[in-house]
């Protein structure tokens, strides 16, 4: 996940300039918002220690989960900002892989750990050491948890007690650097740009692509369809189910991250070049924001994507080009919203705010 930490953001928007008059909060200025075209939905302050700063936020189903630097970890409704819990999540130093939700339970991995944590009291439920290394998030289906070792192999343990059923690796051995599962297929990539689609059940190889270069970041499941980002500068659709190439589209650069997957379009990150909106359905680029790094939301036909300038701006998709931008003063912390218009800022003291476009 892109976290990035804007410098002071100087008001630019083609609706006027403002000064730097804040709320109580301080993160937003009421009057920017109203110019802007958005409303506040809610703001809170989240219960982080003195000395300790916001690390980094996820979605996942209705909370937003928000990490601490020191691994403390805080849950609030996405609708409403009401703190569900706060929990030291790990101890400070230790590594904290990933986060998911998986039916009733939060699944990362911290360290050598792979911890299941109750999201409704973020007391952890299970934890599962390995004896080796884990070097991407886990992943699970109904029956198994899939885990990739330092040894460059998939784990797989039978979910109820955690009996290893078998391993798997690629034929060079190369390193996994993500897994995708489901009760009908399970998928690895490695740095090497191998792809394989397995058996849940047993290391029954099902197919296998070749990019010509690593796979970064987390691969993306997306109904029938598998994205991921390559070295090798293209970004890629398959089949699930076949492995077969469906598109690759080329960028301007070597791919660090995995892309942002939404109904109608996939948003890739390139350093140097920004941020591309491809369609998802032919793999043509729509448009391609040069100094974009993230996108916030989407919502009527226009994607609101944050800037390394500190600008929030909105590009309407339909005409590929940018409608207006604005800044918004100290926000530093946000994350991508995949499934509606909210957009999530903070800042790294912790104040945190959801904000809605006025359509």
């Amino acid at each position: 996940m892109r976290v990035l930490v804007a410098g002071f953001w100087v008001f630019s928007a083609v609706l006027g300039c403002f000064g730097s008059e804040t709320d109580s909060l301080g993160l937003v200025s009421p009057e920017l918002l109203k110019a802007g075209g958005f409303e506040t939905v809610w703001q809170t302050r989240l219960p982080i220690k003195k000395g300790e700063s916001l690390e980094r936020l996820f979605i996942l189903g209705q909370r937003i989960y928000a990490l601490s630097d020191h691994n403390y970890m805080v849950s609030l409704s996405r609708q409403n900002g009401n703190i569900i819990f706060g929990t030291s999540f790990a101890e400070a130093g230790f590594s904290v892989m990933g986060l998911a939700l998986y039916q009733d339970r939060l699944l990362s991995v911290i360290g050598n750990k792979v911890v299941e944590i109750d999201p409704d009291s973020g007391v952890q439920q299970n934890t599962t050491r390995l004896d080796l290394g884990i070097v991407c998030p886990v992943a699970r289906n109904s029956s198994c948890f899939y885990i990739a070792g330092s040894d460059r192999r998939v784990h797989t343990l039978r979910a109820e007690d955690k009996v290893a059923l078998f391993e798997v690796a690629a034929e060079d051995e190369s390193m996994i650097t993500s897994i995708v599962a489901d009760d009908g297929i399970v998928v690895f990539g490695t740095n090497t740009g191998t792809c394989i689609g397995i058996t849940p059940e047993a290391p029954k190889r099902l197919w296998q692509f070749d990019a010509a270069d690593g796979i970064v970041g987390p691969m993306v499941r997306s109904a029938d369809a598998l994205f991921f980002a390559s070295r090798d500068t293209n970004v890629y659709k398959l089949d699930i189910a076949t492995g077969q190439l469906v598109w690759k589209c080329q960028t301007a650069a070597l791919l660090e991250d995995s892309p942002r997957v939404t109904a109608e379009r996939v948003y890739q990150y390139v350093r140097g070049s920004g941020l591309t909106a491809i369609d998802s359905e032919s793999g043509q680029p729509v448009w391609q924001l040069a100094k974009g790094v993230e996108l916030l939301a989407e919502a009527g036909g226009n994607s609101y994507v944050i800037t390394k300038a500190g600008k929030l701006v909105v590009m309407d998709n339909n005409t590929a080009k940018q409608v207006y931008s604005v800044n918004f003063a100290k926000v530093s912390r946000y994350v991508a919203n995949l499934t509606d218009s909210l957009i999530y800022i903070a800042d790294e003291n912790g104040r945190i705010a959801c904000l809605k476009p006025i359509e």
